[in-house]
């Protein structure tokens, strides 16, 4: 409908002031205060046109009204914008078409990509924490936006399995560990690696501060802590493929790989390819050695390879060390080159938070530097940090909020609150696991989702599982609230697919123009790569039918017409409810 309606106009700025219209010409939905559909801003044309905002607004509603009075019903000017109230019939030939129609319709004309988006990417020395929730949610809906879009997805996962933090674990468990294992303590395997993790650092910290009561600088006392060189010694054996410390980085591994798995299963995660870094990054230093070969790179007198990018107004930046062993930028170039040759993508997406801003400037510049020009579609979706009321979280301190704990928390307090408030009643002990299951990932997925990416969010875990405001078990309620009563109307017989209705009320309209609006929400989403997009339309349209059904009677409406349109309206509102959720990777429940 807007796609008719933006024709119209740009038809009628060329036929009165022979514009050709572009980007500039905006539809806005009409404020609430004011009476209209769509609201077009007349100001981006008065330079050309040379009359007041007022007469030119009157000119072009006037002709659009003369010239397509099928579409148009009335228009006012307000202050220089165009206020245009279209035919109801309009509303309703697109709100009878089904989301997928709605969708098709408006996305055809969009050039479709094949996207490999690259999101979790974990550091195998620890269990995923808050922060990685974050990014995983954000990697999946995004994959799930673009694909509901037209494009064709690829999600990847690169694991961090080597380098020195696993080194620090391997180092730490070797010191004090005792020959425990998942099995013998009962912990999951990415927990378990991650104690380690924290006993090297407390070691760690504990030595800087006596070679700085010794009389180093804490810079020389941060490399010559001997816990420190002991983790060095054990990366460069593990790069000189010394084989006993491969048994042992193999077998903590694979613990934290069983972990991340059971939480990825918890968070209904999956990728369709997975990447690690010990795999890759070999190649990466291939290229490192070639660019050097070609001048591109330069070594220093201790014998480190870098990269001078002065001249790019950025700094020298390390890619591979004195002793041979690899840095982050080594694989990533590496695992670029190889994954572009594997799919030969439009654009690579890195879902990574913003503290790595400079390094994915630095990898483009790289990879242009060494040959590769499609380095220019390699798109950082960068995000903000996540906090909690009690503040930052510090994964060496041990003070980070655990992915598993936190999934558990918030079930234990859905499936509290549930019973509290009466619902989940009359359901089987399995279906109740499940449904609460459901609504813990619910209030997690769509707290954080609701965040623009590129903003730092506060992560408020009883705020999350709320059934009142802006929350996923909110959004969840209000579609099974229409679930409900679309059985009690199957269960009276009553069929809502003939409708015989021309006139609707103003909540209908609502609601009608909201539904139509999906198509755009999902557009606009997948090209500003923001899940927040559809996280508060679908709040905007469960709060919208709330009202609509606290207000107008649906069930009790003795017109058997009127009755069933807004019943058909229930329906339509609950598919996209559920069709906006599945793209934030929430599952409904139909029940509560």
């Amino acid at each position: 409908m807007e796609a008719l309606l933006i024709e119209a106009i740009k038809k009628t700025l060329k036929e009165l002031y022979n514009i050709e219209a572009g980007n500039e010409l905006q539809l806005q939905k009409t404020r609430k205060e004011f009476k209209g559909d769509y609201t077009i801003n007349v100001f981006p044309w008065i330079k050309q046109i040379r009359k007041a905002p007022n007469i030119t607004a009157d000119e072009i509603g006037t002709f659009l009204k003369q010239n397509y009075s099928e579409l148009i019903e009335s228009y006012e000017v307000v202050n220089g914008f165009l206020n245009i109230t279209l035919f109801n019939s309009y509303f309703f030939d697109a709100f009878n078409q089904r989301f997928d129609e709605l969708i098709n319709s408006e996305i055809q004309h969009i050039k479709k990509q094949k996207i490999v988006i690259e999101f979790s990417s974990p550091n195998t020395n620890k269990p995923l924490h808050l922060g990685h929730i974050r990014n995983n949610l954000l990697g999946d809906s995004i994959a799930n936006i673009l694909k509901t879009a037209g494009h064709e997805v690829i999600k990847v996962n690169l694991v961090n399995d080597r380098g020195i933090h696993i080194c620090k674990s391997m180092l730490a468990w070797q010191k004090w560990g005792n020959g425990v294992t998942p099995e013998t303590t009962g912990k999951k395997g990415d927990k378990l690696v991650g104690d380690f993790y924290v006993l090297f650092d407390k070691e760690y910290k504990k030595q800087i501060n006596e070679l700085i009561e010794q009389g180093l600088s804490k810079e020389d006392a941060e490399k010559k802590a001997p816990i420190i060189i002991e983790a060095q010694e054990i990366l460069r054996k593990w790069e000189n493929e010394d084989q006993e410390t491969r048994k042992l980085w193999k077998q903590m591994n694979e613990w934290v790989y069983k972990g991340f798995d059971d939480t990825y299963k918890k968070l209904t995660i999956q990728f369709d390819k997975i990447y690690y870094e010990s795999e890759t990054y070999q190649l990466g230093k291939k290229y490192i050695i070639e660019g050097l070969e070609k001048g591109i790179f330069f070594k220093k007198d201790d014998g480190s390879i870098w990269i001078d990018l002065t001249s790019d107004g950025l700094d020298e930046k390390l890619l591979l060390r004195a002793d041979g062993t690899s840095v982050y930028i080594t694989q990533d170039i590496g695992t670029a080159v190889l994954r572009y040759n594997e799919f030969k993508p439009d654009k690579m997406m890195y879902v990574v938070g913003n503290e790595q801003n400079y390094h994915f400037q630095v990898l483009k510049l790289i990879l242009k530097k060494l040959g590769f020009q499609w380095a220019d579609n390699i798109y950082h979706l960068s995000y903000g940090m996540v906090e909690l009321p009690e503040g930052k979280m510090k994964s060496r301190e041990g003070t980070v909020v655990d992915a598993d704990d936190l999934i558990d928390e918030l079930v234990n307090e859905s499936k509290n609150i549930s019973l509290e408030l009466g619902k989940l009643t009359d359901i089987s002990e399995q279906e109740f696991l499940e449904s609460t299951q459901k609504i813990a990932l619910a209030a997690l997925k769509y707290f954080i989702l609701k965040v623009d990416p590129e903003k730092n969010m506060l992560f408020n875990p009883k705020e999350s599982i709320d059934f009142d405001g802006n929350t996923g078990p909110f959004i969840l309620y209000t579609y099974t609230r229409i679930k409900s009563l679309l059985r009690k109307a199957e269960e009276s017989g009553i069929n809502y697919t003939d409708i015989n209705l021309t006139t609707i009320n103003e909540k209908e309209n609502e609601l009608i123009k909201l539904f139509i609006e999906s198509k755009n929400v999902i557009i606009e989403a997948s090209q500003k790569h923001s899940p927040a997009k559809i996280a508060n339309y679908v709040y905007a349209l469960c709060k919208e039918y709330n009202q609509f059904y606290q207000q107008v009677p649906i069930l009790k409406e003795e017109d058997p017409d009127i009755r069933k349109f807004r019943l058909k309206i229930s329906y339509q509102i609950a598919s996209l409810i559920k069709i906006m959720l599945e793209n934030l990777g929430i599952k409904v429940i139909e029940r509560m």
